[in-house]
C-alpha cells in the first residue's frame, strides 16, 4: 500500500519509516468512534498528542465518507447483513520523522465523493453533509487519492500533516 501513497507525496525515504499502525473499520457509522479512539492511542504512543485535535478531525471526515460513499450498498451502514471476512473500510496511520500521512483504504475505484467546489460550498454553506473534503482539505497540509493496483481493489484517500523535528 505504501509504494502507491509515496508517489503522490513529496519524496520520502521509506526506510525512516518511524512508524505506522492499521486498523480495520466494520461498516457501521459508529466505526468513525473507533477511528478517533484508535487515532488518539496511536498518536499518544507516537508522543503526537498535540496533533490529535486536527487529525482526529481529518480521519473522521475520511472514515465517514468511506462508509457513507464508497461501499456497496448492502455493505453500507444500514444495508445489508455486509458479512465480509475483512472490514471494508481500513485506517493506516504512518509517521516519518517530519510527517504524519493518514489513509483511509476503501472498496470503490470512484473519486472520493463529496468533492467541493467553491460555488457549491457557498451556497450550501449551513449543510453539514457535503463539507468533508474542504474540511481535509483546510486541517491538512496535502491530502489525495489514487486507485489500488495488484490484489487489492479499491483507493486510497490521504492526507499529509508536517510535523516540527
Amino acid at each position: 500500500m505504501l509504494e502507491p501513497l509515496r508517489q503522490g507525496l513529496p519524496p520520502v525515504d521509506p526506510t525512516a519509516v518511524s512508524g505506522s499502525a492499521s486498523c480495520g473499520l466494520p461498516a457501521r457509522f459508529d466505526a468513525v468512534r473507533g477511528a478517533r479512539t484508535f487515532t488518539r492511542s496511536t498518536l499518544t504512543q507516537w508522543g503526537l498528542d498535540e496533533r490529535f485535535d486536527d487529525v482526529a478531525l481529518v480521519v473522521s471526515e475520511l472514515v465517514t465518507n468511506a462508509l457513507r460513499h464508497a461501499l456497496p450498498d448492502d455493505s453500507r451502514p444500514g444495508g445489508g447483513s455486509g458479512g465480509e471476512p475483512e472490514p471494508p473500510v481500513r485506517l493506516h496511520l504512518m509517521r516519518w520523522s517530519t510527517r504524519l500521512v493518514c489513509a483511509v483504504r476503501d472498496p470503490s475505484e470512484d473519486r472520493p465523493s463529496g468533492s467541493f467546489a467553491p460555488a457549491e460550498t457557498d451556497q450550501n454553506c449551513d449543510l453539514e453533509s457535503g463539507r468533508g473534503l474542504f474540511l481535509v482539505d483546510s486541517y491538512s497540509d496535502s491530502w489525495g487519492w489514487h486507485p489500488l493496483a495488484g490484489r487489492l481493489t479499491g483507493k486510497v484517500v490521504w492526507a499529509l500533516f508536517s510535523l516540527q523535528d
